[in-house]
């Protein structure tokens, strides 16, 4: 972040002066909202929550080195050498102070939403414009109100271009995001059941997810799947130019003769409107072709060359926990994707799991959360699909996951286990595990499943 004054500060959120501290030309180099992390000449930002509170943490944050901070309320007495700003409410001050920065740079924004393969799709959007510009991206899961404009915080001048990621879970969210994305370009993924406890159904999914539009630039291009029969009805309904992606007839940017090693890389040859070229993706999954397709479309769209995309896109990292492939000795295979699941997602996993060829395959898999009523029927399907794979055992663990425990019997999985925890769990999976076995590890991110992958890393030697 750029340095700012206190006077800019002031500007920004249209705040008022509290305390006796009167330089306010002193600056602030960084915004923290968690008393933990401050560092000196920091400005501490205390977010208000339903069940904390930060106001209680600022003579902490103002003890720990930051110059000063914003609040919501007067106090009786005001430390001497800090500064504090009143604003009528914490949140909006850091939305707003996270637009009025992102105006002082000219640079494009790129905003990925949708249900499915947010982070991996901006990753690899990242990785493919990395190739030609200095890109700001979001880091980890820094995709909402409070992680967003901490991200647009971030700017600096050498910054050409910044991949920002938005993602929500209720009504309303996605209006607040796109105000502070103003974004160039639009992308949406797919349309799928994530926290479909709260939106209900699809179709106010993808209302919501639409709405990434509503701030968007005039004529901001849209990149969509166009194997997504809701994603399609969008075709004249954005900014500017619609792109679809996908593996159908006829769409813009289309992936073919895919083929796999089912070690570490899937290749494809990618077919766009101008050009075509042979794309090496170091990820497994045949889904791993949308991402590549969508950041294809991105790079076309910057002036990028095809040959310049593939050599982005073979330089794609995925993020922690997100399908990373942890080959350890005796060729046991650890299939690490325990940072978060939804229906549409374990499906994709359980089919890079199922083209691992010989050797012993077993699924663990966890609750998939915020899928209200229909929970029981999704988790049932996923123990169905087992079924239909050729996955010789699956580890369920948790409440939900009962349903995909039940469901796997019924479809003839061959070895089937069940665990309320994932500490009685790994009891067994240390006697599962055997020379030459592939062992998928997936579920939501409250269930911290990294628990089961340090586990097997432990009781496993490194390859």
């Amino acid at each position: 972040m750029e340095a700012l004054s206190i006077r800019q500060l002031l500007e920004a959120v249209n705040g008022r002066f509290l305390g006796d501290f009167a330089e306010l030309d002193a600056t602030v180099d960084k915004v923290e909202t968690d008393s933990r992390t401050i560092t000196p000449g920091a400005l501490f930002l205390p977010i208000v929550g339903e069940r904390f509170d930060g106001h209680a943490y600022i003579d902490q944050a103002l003890a720990a080195g930051a110059a000063g901070c914003f609040t919501q309320r007067e106090r009786d007495s005001y430390l001497p050498g800090k500064f504090y700003i009143k604003v009528d409410s914490t949140h909006r001050a850091l939305r707003d102070l996270a637009v009025w920065y992102k105006h002082r740079f000219d640079i494009p924004v790129v905003a990925i939403t949708g249900s499915v393969g947010k982070t991996t799709t901006k990753d690899m959007i990242a990785a493919v414009l990395s190739e030609k510009f200095n890109v700001l991206k979001t880091e980890g899961n820094k995709n909402n109100d409070i992680g967003l404009p901490l991200t647009l915080l971030r700017l600096e001048r050498e910054h050409e271009i910044a991949v920002l990621e938005l993602g929500i879970n209720h009504v309303g969210e996605m209006e607040y995001l796109s105000g502070m994305a103003q974004a160039d370009v639009c992308v949406i993924t797919n349309i799928g059941d994530s926290h479909i406890e709260n939106f209900g159904d699809r179709e106010t999914t993808l209302a919501e997810k639409s709405k990434i539009f509503t701030h968007a630039q005039p004529g901001a291009m849209a990149v969509l799947s166009g194997d997504d029969p809701l994603l399609l009805r969008l075709r004249d309904r954005t900014p500017g130019k619609a792109v679809f992606c996908g593996q159908g007839v006829g769409l813009d940017y289309h992936a073919g003769e895919l083929e796999s090693d089912w070690k570490s890389q899937v290749s494809c040859r990618v077919d766009t409107p101008t050009d075509s070229c042979h794309m090496v993706i170091p990820a497994l999954g045949e889904h791993m072709v949308y991402p590549t397709l969508m950041a294809a479309a991105v790079g076309e769209h910057f002036g990028m060359t095809l040959p310049e995309i593939a050599a982005g896109v073979r330089n794609f990292a995925p993020t922690k926990m997100r399908m990373n492939v942890l080959d350890r000795g005796e060729g046991i295979t650890i299939l690490d994707d325990a940072y978060n699941a939804n229906p549409q997602s374990m499906r994709a996993a359980i089919e890079v799991l199922d083209g691992y060829t010989g050797g012993y395959k077993v699924a663990v898999l966890g609750d998939m959360f915020e899928l209200g009523p229909l929970a029981a029927v999704l988790h049932a399907g996923v123990g169905e699909y087992l079924g239909r794979s050729r996955i010789d055992c699956l580890v369920a663990v948790g409440e939900e996951a009962k349903n995909i425990y039940d469901a796997a019997i019924s479809s003839q999985v061959p070895e089937c286990y069940y665990f309320e925890t994932k500490e009685k769990a790994v009891l067994t999976l240390h006697d599962l595990l055997r020379p030459g076995t592939t062992i998928l590890v997936k579920a939501s991110r409250g269930m911290e499943f990294e628990f089961i992958v340090d586990y097997l890393k432990g009781i496993t030697k490194e390859a």
